[in-house]
């Protein structure tokens, strides 16, 4: 749901006291060119993601690499609030937990599960492309989940995207090198 019309975009002061008026503190926003978007999943999608978020932090935790964040932590990439799905931050990047709502820190994994939502319209789908491209411009490996079609596409600075199917595996990069995940795993049964 869109809250501001893109001819008049909103300042990171107008979006932080938004998101912080007391009707708005438990749902998650997002600030994407300049209109603040309300972050909505359904439990698909928030299964996918729990799948992710329990496979990576059972990698990322004993080998003490760094944080997984959950859809509570957001992120401030190239000036805009994001919310994702799952992602790690390195404590190379992040060697203290931030309170804050979006700290500046860009993760060096992202993850976005797509819901029905997401791709409905020509809107959605140039929202969700300025926000991939905003990840990669601020050195986030982005991995886009569609549930949908049962695809994953990795999205890595530099490179072209690479498209996983059931029967592929997904493997971590950099400091998640050893990280595997089979793509049939990810979809609800």
């Amino acid at each position: 749901m869109v809250f501001q019309a893109p001819s008049k975009p909103i300042t990171l002061d107008e979006f932080i006291a938004f998101a912080l008026k007391p009707e708005n503190v438990e749902r998650n926003f997002e600030l994407i060119g300049g209109e603040i978007i309300e972050v909505v999943s359904n439990n698909k999608a928030s299964e996918i993601a729990g799948i992710f978020i329990g496979e990576l932090y059972s990698f990322v935790r004993p080998r003490k690499l760094g944080r997984v964040t959950v859809p509570d932590g957001g992120y401030t990439i190239s000036g805009e609030q994001y919310i994702p799905d799952c992602a790690f931050v390195s404590y190379q990047r992040q060697p203290q937990t931030s309170t804050e709502a979006y700290p500046t820190i860009a993760p060096e994994l992202v993850i976005e599960v797509l819901s029905p939502g997401n791709l409905n319209s020509t809107d959605e789908r140039d929202k969700l492309t300025h926000k991939v491209a905003n990840y990669l411009a601020a050195d986030c490996e982005v991995w886009l989940v569609h549930p949908d079609k049962q695809i994953v596409e990795v999205y890595i600075t530099g490179q072209p995207v690479q498209t996983y199917r059931n029967g592929d595996i997904l493997e971590g990069r950099g400091l998640l090198l050893g990280f595997k995940l089979a793509v049939s795993e990810l979809w609800p049964q």
